[in-house]
């Protein structure tokens, strides 16, 4: 049995960008499953009396995620973070304000597009995307590519704590170029709190396992360093294919080709942008190979998840403003498996 496994996750990593698009197929063809995932709900979490947040099984994988990565920190990375936080004020930085620029492109660009209302929905997906934390399954690709945890995580956790003042900053940003109701949303949606989500789904699950770590003697750790890898890649693929659920059934069933194409544009123009400008920083900032590894998946992966359930509880009546956010999270998933063939195209 133990072969087997062993066989299995080798042949997992290896072709494991194969295995994210087959999972964005089945949640196409086969979503009941997906969508089962999505609304199995364990109740409802308050945080100091506040709105709640429900508690589903697609936060739960979420904040599995986070707690692997803290678990699998290394204490040595941890301590040169704070020593050396140079990488991590640049990813925070550039993760805010990459996106925001490119909308701003976005919205010159799409000037005569033929029509206004899908620019509009287009530019308020991008401003949901822009004003996002770092999504927590960077983590799993940095660890993935044995990128340095600690930087990932820091990435992950600061771009969240941050998050009440540079989420307002990303909506109202956008919403200064978007026009009528659309401004008058982003701009309403930029005064609520996510407080509860975030602490939920990000910061309490990474202290945990950073706790954890801290507790647990060395030979366990590292005796748990691949079973924690494993299960993170199929955790990855269990969300990704639940995400495809959502959108991807009606799209392949009553497609407006020239909508999804432009989207699919733009979204692929902007994931792509934002690894590559990873990529830039870390050789400008003459960084090691694992710090490289993190910074890029970090700037490339937003928190779509976050920006999936603002859309459904404000823009309710705006569905078409979550394919451009769908869309980037399908697109950086594979852009992701691709830069990780490049970063580590002999590690399994």
């Amino acid at each position: 049995m133990l072969t087997f496994l062993e066989s299995f996750f080798h042949f997992l990593h290896r072709h494991f960008f194969y295995f994210i698009i087959a999972s964005y197929i089945l949640g196409g063809f086969f979503p009941r499953f997906g969508l089962a995932i999505r609304d199995t709900d364990f109740g409802t979490f308050r945080l100091w009396g506040g709105e709640g947040i429900k508690v589903s099984l697609s936060l739960l994988l979420l904040s599995l995620l986070l707690f692997n990565a803290g678990l699998g920190i290394q204490k040595s990375e941890l301590l040169n973070l704070f020593r050396n936080p140079r990488l991590l004020l640049v990813g925070l930085t550039a993760n805010l304000s990459i996106p925001i620029a490119f909308t701003f492109v976005v919205s010159y660009l799409m000037v005569l597009w033929h029509n206004p209302d899908e620019v509009q929905n287009i530019l308020v997906g991008l401003a949901l995307i822009a004003s996002m934390p770092i999504a927590a399954s960077s983590t799993a690709w940095a660890q993935k590519s044995n990128g340095n945890l600690a930087l990932s995580l820091g990435l992950v956790v600061f771009s969240t704590v941050l998050s009440p003042l540079t989420t307002p900053i990303g909506l109202h940003s956008v919403g200064f170029i978007t026009t009528g109701e659309y401004s008058e949303r982003l701009h309403e949606i930029a005064e609520n709190g996510i407080g509860a989500f975030l602490f939920l789904s990000v910061l309490l699950p990474t202290l945990v396992g950073i706790g954890l770590h801290f507790l647990m003697k060395r030979k366990y750790i590292e005796g748990a360093k691949k079973p924690i890898k494993d299960v993170n890649l199929l955790n990855l693929l269990v969300l990704n294919y639940s995400n495809a659920s959502v959108v991807l059934p009606g799209v392949f069933s009553e497609p407006d080709w020239d909508f999804l194409v432009v989207i699919l544009i733009i979204t692929g123009g902007l994931c792509a942008f934002a690894f590559f400008t990873g990529f830039v920083l870390a050789r400008i900032l003459k960084s090691s190979g694992e710090e490289r590894s993190s910074l890029v998946f970090g700037l490339g992966m937003n928190n779509n998840g976050t920006g999936l359930v603002l859309a459904s509880l404000s823009l309710a009546g705006y569905p078409s403003v979550m394919l451009p956010i769908i869309f980037y999270n399908l697109v950086q998933h594979i852009v992701a498996g691709y830069v990780d063939r490049k970063l580590s195209p002999d590690r399994f």
